[in-house]
């Protein structure tokens, strides 16, 4: 085959490749003779001349954190099938400039830009996308995720795209990328992936590398979907939870292992559905046991049978993380969202998880929902303070595109922020200020309740009533600093002593023994002699005409 007296290099032809390539409008290279020679391109050079005419496809995303991985990327990487040779992956953070991150993106030459995007890093990878149009317009961008699979049209992003790919995309997005190349792109911006059998599509594990085996956490699933319809989440559209075959899957799981993966977390929506396949691969990372193994697995807290139980009281402390969603105790709530959940056996096991094994429990709930008021949602916090998990994740809740929650906006009038993370900002029953006073409880109990930082004197604070206890700790240090982000971990430290003396003067001296032992084992470098333990008020006397320190410095 030959294009203008040129002949197709063969290994490319050998993919039924070139016939994409050269015809591509993006690359429209004439492969004359006087061109190949002024480039020192020998035509039989089957290598060169393949790189010449490739398309680039670069597959890219904003991470929360370094430490993080895009599970996505890799999947659509793995199943480019004769294009992947000419992709590569390239993951940003979210905290690195736009600008920075469209010069490394333009310094491979792509000519195909395909982006994740998600409520998490939207705004950031808007930023992206609108540089790029502007510096380089010829460059195709692919959008996909699911932040922009539902309520397209309407987003600011999507305008400045050439190509949205909604729903799964595993597949899809290999054919966008051959359509794109060989000029016959489809004649629409939105296009809705068809649903993907698992049997059809390539695992994507092979494709992490050995710096994200050491340095970074490895997604996994065994499943994909949810039979569970809470309607907050974009899970509760799925029909049913589909897995993966096990033996494959445990092949996988082997082969990460034997190259050194240690860190896992499972993304399975409801990882102990199937007890038996959840037996299998529990029994699978037991039998391969180390120091430093670990395992982050999602699990609905009402379905826990006796055999696995016994399995779970097995593994050594530091090894599993269990991800308990009870968003609410409140039967109304509940129904109100579509959620089942049997409460007393919810606690029971979470009680149970406790005592009998060594497994780290988070345990989240929601603020927010449709008809949650905020004494409902304290005595939840109540009853699940009681059942001990190491941690309770206070999320409020978030309007996600397309997720059922909508439906409920007019009876609950539900107002959400217009801008991410989306998330609520009063209902009929809850005003703003109230919004706004839980925010900042769930922040400052992040800083003290779930770091573990306060691990001996936190008992010693919190009575029966927890969340009332806490609630006037969060105001108290609120009022006195007026923040709720940038607060050091020795001013944090003084902060709860002095709160605790103005709040609960009974306890104070107790407290600060237990916090003691707190700040000792923060192992920081200041004495603890050192600190502002009683809320004594400081008095400053400034001289009428003392300059400000910074002219001073100008001034000696």
């Amino acid at each position: 085959m030959s294009i203008n007296g040129n002949k197709i290099p063969a290994m490319a032809e050998q993919q039924n490749f070139p016939e994409l390539i050269v015809t591509h409008n993006l690359l429209a290279k004439e492969l004359t003779a006087e061109t190949i020679k002024q480039e020192s391109v020998v035509s039989d050079d089957a290598t060169k001349l393949a790189a010449k005419v490739a398309p680039k496809i670069v597959l890219a995303t904003l991470n929360a954190r370094y430490f993080h991985t895009s599970f996505g990327l890799r999947y659509l990487y793995a199943n480019l099938k004769e294009l992947q040779p000419y992709c590569e992956i390239k993951e940003f953070i979210i905290q690195t400039r736009a600008i920075d991150i469209v010069e490394q993106i333009l310094a491979t030459k792509p000519d195909i830009v395909g982006f994740g995007v998600y409520i998490w890093n939207i705004v950031e990878t808007t930023d992206v996308v609108s540089l790029l149009k502007v510096i380089a317009p010829e460059i195709k961008i692919v959008l996909g995720g699911p932040e922009v699979s539902y309520e397209t049209e309407q987003q600011a992003i999507v305008a400045n795209a050439d190509y949205v790919l909604t729903g799964p995309a595993d597949l899809s997005f290999y054919q966008l990328c051959k359509d794109i190349i060989s000029a016959t792109p489809p004649d629409k911006k939105v296009l809705n992936s068809k649903p993907v059998a698992l049997e059809d599509i390539a695992l994507p594990y092979q494709y992490y590398t050995d710096e994200d085996l050491t340095n970074r956490l490895l997604y996994v699933e065994a499943s994909r979907g949810c039979p569970f319809k809470c309607e907050f989440c974009l899970s509760s559209l799925d029909k049913a939870s589909t897995p993966f075959e096990l033996t494959l899957f445990l092949e996988q799981m082997e082969i990460l292992y034997q190259r050194g993966a240690r860190n896992f977390k499972f993304i399975d929506r409801t990882f102990n559905l199937n007890i038996n396949t959840t037996m299998h691969i529990m029994q699978f990372f037991l039998d391969k046991m180390t120091d430093d193994l670990y395992l982050h697995f999602e699990v609905v807290p009402d379905h826990l049978p006796r055999k696995l139980k016994a399995l779970l009281a097995q593994f050594p402390a530091g090894s599993l993380q269990f991800e308990i969603g009870i968003q609410t105790f409140n039967t109304e709530v509940q129904a109100n969202i579509s959620r089942k959940q049997n409460n007393a056996k919810s606690k029971e096991n979470l009680l149970w998880l406790r005592d009998n094994t060594h497994a780290h429990i988070h345990a989240d709930l929601i603020f927010g929902l449709p008809g949650e008021t905020f004494d409902t949602f304290k005595d939840s916090f109540n009853q699940l303070y009681h059942c001990r998990p190491h941690e309770i994740q206070m999320g409020i809740l978030k309007r996600l595109k397309g997720s059922p929650i909508i439906r409920h906006t007019e009876e609950f009038d539900l107002r959400f922020n217009p801008l991410p993370p989306f998330n609520i900002l009063s209902t009929d029953r809850v005003s703003f200020a109230t919004m706004q006073r839980i925010n900042r409880f769930a922040r400052y109990w992040d800083m003290i309740g779930n770091s573990g930082r306060f691990k001996y004197a936190l008992p010693h604070i919190l009575s029966d009533e927890p969340f009332d206890d806490f609630m006037a700790i969060t105001e108290w240090i609120f009022n006195k600093t007026g923040q709720i982000h940038k607060i050091n971990l020795k001013k944090l430290f003084e902060l709860v002593s002095q709160a605790v003396e103005a709040l609960f003067p009974e306890q104070h001296q107790l407290v600060i023994e237990k916090i003691e032992l707190d700040y000792e084992a923060a192992k920081l470098k200041s004495l603890f002699s050192g600190l502002k333990l009683y809320a004594v008020p400081q008095v400053e006397t400034v001289s009428k005409n003392k300059a400000l320190k910074r002219q001073q410095q100008h001034m000696s």
